[in-house]
């Protein structure tokens, strides 16, 4: 449960320095809303300094724009998951097309709110994501999740062409969080040696040759979330 009489530390991330001044401004309205003090304990413009400002100051919520000068907000969100970052991450985006948006969800986001709608949106999206709640667009919502649909039955019909097993799927994504054999026989209750062999299966079906091919081309087809 949320405690609104503690500070929430947010990090800024847009490669505009008027925008984020725009979101400053924003913030400090929302001080008298129904919400924790936001305190803004850093910006950044580009993914690097969002990484390392993230390391550093923990926050507990970051505003992040996809579109950056230098690298973009997938990579941003793919990377928080590699430091195990702890906090809410809010997409604020110019992009509506819901591929931009699935991409986003599937990569970590907690929630998406279209930049020309960030006065009427930001404060519930927050109230939201800091509540452990999912945020989209309410004119959003009903297509996203019939884009997802599709996502999820272009995977199943992937799956089918390829062959490839329930439990070979299951070990393509404990691969793609980078999970050793080791762990992976672990997590499935199953030997080291049957990791081995599912492994040498779906190298085969997919015509890969190593783990991080087989990860790519997974990811690619559609057969597994980042």
């Amino acid at each position: 449960m949320i405690d609104y009489n503690q500070k929430m530390s947010v990090l800024l991330v847009d490669d505009e320095v008027r925008f984020r001044q725009g979101l400053r401004n924003l913030l400090d309205f929302y001080r008298t809303q129904a919400l924790p003090v936001l305190d803004i304990v850093g910006e950044a413009g580009c993914v690097d300094k969002l990484i390392k400002l993230t390391a550093q100051k923990s926050p507990d919520l970051i505003l992040l724009d996809l579109e950056l000068a230098v690298g973009d907000g997938i990579t941003a969100l793919l990377l928080l998951k590699e430091i195990s970052y702890q906090g809410k991450t809010l997409v604020l985006s110019a992009h509506q097309e819901e591929d931009w948006i699935f991409r986003a969800m599937q990569a970590g986001a907690s929630g998406y709110v279209f930049k020309n709608r960030i006065a009427t949106q930001l404060c519930e999206a927050i109230n939201a994501v800091i509540n452990s709640k999912i945020y989209l667009p309410p004119e959003i919502a009903s297509r996203f999740f019939h884009y997802f649909q599709s996502s999820a039955d272009l995977s199943l019909r992937t799956c089918h062409r390829l062959h490839l097993t329930d439990r070979e799927k299951e070990v393509l994504q404990w691969l793609a969080k980078g999970t050793s054999n080791q762990e992976i026989s672990k997590q499935l209750y199953i030997t080291p040696a049957t990791v081995k062999a599912h492994l040498t299966s779906i190298f085969e079906k997919l015509k890969v040759s190593n783990r991080a091919q087989a990860i790519v081309t997974a990811i690619k087809l559609g057969i597994i979330n980042v």
